[in-house]
């Protein structure tokens, strides 16, 4: 048995210490903020517990499947048929099957077939590395033209990446299409999960399972640096205080690396440095109205300055509407500074735009969450950019999101990379 620190109580640090703590080691989890789970922990919606930032499951998400099953929570998950629109050209759309592609009027007959073989061909496609030194612009095109990429695409990748836009990796782009494709009842009908009562049920069952096998999570407690002897992890501070320890799972989002651990040689902190991450805005709206029949809904209208909303109780039934409107963007974007008034002012137009008849009085609540580094921009030859979990330190393992590539943030995606780095406890050798 070691004393192992995980660095950060989202999703991936609360599994990793689960699952080592289940295998027997001494574990600490040190969190920056005053709770637990990362984008998966609640807030207070005027009295709906709801995920900050929402968050679905995926029939091919295995990894979530078998954590519910440990954690005794697998009867907590529902499945429930969901479906996406487009709104362009003024009008809502229904989308994402081959009866509504057919019917689709903005785009030709071979347009029309070469995206639905491009979709089908993704959905069932398992590898990636002929995609990996693509960028998305070049692959879309390549199979479907110009015309259905600057039609229904250009704008989504505008809004969200700004200067990178036109310059994210392919395979990233695959892995989204064949998760979503391949989470489907039949090929006329998209089938999504959740987990009842929200995601925060994980995350206090993962807390919850942490604390009974003898682990500890402290709150509000960043970790100031990995202290190390002799190429090898002997402790970590953190809240001023120095904690003796055998191995440091970090899974803290990488810009903060480098001043966190600075006895990694230089290569590897520039390495770090040089992943780049895009913030989010995310407005939440609980609604007396619904806007969309749609889980969601893509935006293509340059009235409206964000790629979709998202009508979350079209998935996970709640007493009222509840929406999402995202605004991703780099943090260097002047609107980053907006107030969370002037998001939801806009955020309501957006929604009034796909559906006039919502007006502000259709409006119960609204809250903004704002995360600095919430999605990592993964270029053409990305994987190549990403260091070894395993650190040249010995003991310390460093990961956030972006090490999911090319899968995207998800919880799945967490549980999974958090059991691999507990697993690699057994197989690294520490300290004695």
């Amino acid at each position: 048995m070691s004393n192992v620190a995980v660095i950060g109580a989202g999703v991936m640090g609360l599994a990793a210490a689960y699952h080592a703590a289940r295998a027997g080691h001494s574990v600490t989890v040190f969190e920056a903020g005053p709770e637990a789970g990362g984008m998966a922990a609640h807030f207070d919606l005027d009295g709906l517990s709801i995920e900050r930032f929402y968050h679905f499951v995926c029939k091919s998400d295995v990894a979530t499947f078998a954590l519910l099953d440990q954690l005794g929570l697998g009867d907590r998950l529902r499945w429930r048929p969901t479906s996406m629109g487009y709104f362009t050209g003024g009008e809502l759309h229904p989308w994402a099957d081959p009866v509504s592609l057919l019917r689709f009027p903005a785009l030709d007959p071979i347009s029309k077939l070469r995206y639905g073989a491009l979709m089908w061909l993704s959905a069932w496609r398992d590898t990636w590395d002929a995609l990996e030194h693509e960028s998305a612009r070049a692959w879309i095109t390549r199979w479907c033209g110009a015309k259905v990429y600057d039609l229904l695409w250009r704008r989504l990748f505008d809004l969200k990446f700004y200067e990178y836009a036109d310059n994210i990796s392919a395979a990233w782009v695959w892995t989204r299409i064949k998760r979503l494709g391949r989470s489907r009842r039949s090929i006329f009908q998209e089938e999504l999960g959740y987990i009842e009562g929200g995601s925060q049920v994980l995350v206090e069952a993962l807390v919850a399972a942490i604390r009974a096998a003898g682990g500890r999570i402290v709150l509000s407690t960043p970790v100031e640096k990995v202290v190390t002897a002799d190429g090898a992890v002997v402790a970590v501070r953190a809240g001023g205080v120095q904690h003796p320890v055998d191995a440091v799972i970090s899974t803290v989002p990488t810009p903060f690396v480098g001043a966190m651990a600075p006895d990694l040689p230089e290569e590897w902190r520039s390495r770090y440095a040089a992943i780049r991450n895009i913030g989010v805005v995310c407005v939440v709206f609980k609604l007396r109205r619904s806007v969309s029949p749609h889980f969601w809904v893509n935006i293509v209208d340059d009235e409206i300055s964000t790629p979709g909303i998202i009508q979350f109780s079209n998935l996970r039934p709640v007493p009222d509407t509840v929406v999402y409107v995202p605004y991703y963007m780099p943090t260097t974007q002047p609107r980053w500074s907006w107030t969370n008034d002037q998001f939801i002012a806009e955020a309501l137009a957006a929604i009034r735009r796909v559906n006039p008849s919502v007006t502000a009085a259709d409006v119960l609540h609204a809250q903004v969450g704002r995360l600095r580094y919430a999605q990592p921009v993964c270029p053409p030859g990305f994987a190549a950019m990403l260091p070894p979990v395993q650190t040249p330190i010995r003991g310390l393992q460093i990961a956030d999101t972006s090490f999911y590539y090319p899968e995207d943030r998800g919880i799945s995606e967490s549980v999974h990379l958090g059991k691999q780095m507990a697993d690699a406890l057994a197989a690294s050798p520490l300290p004695p």
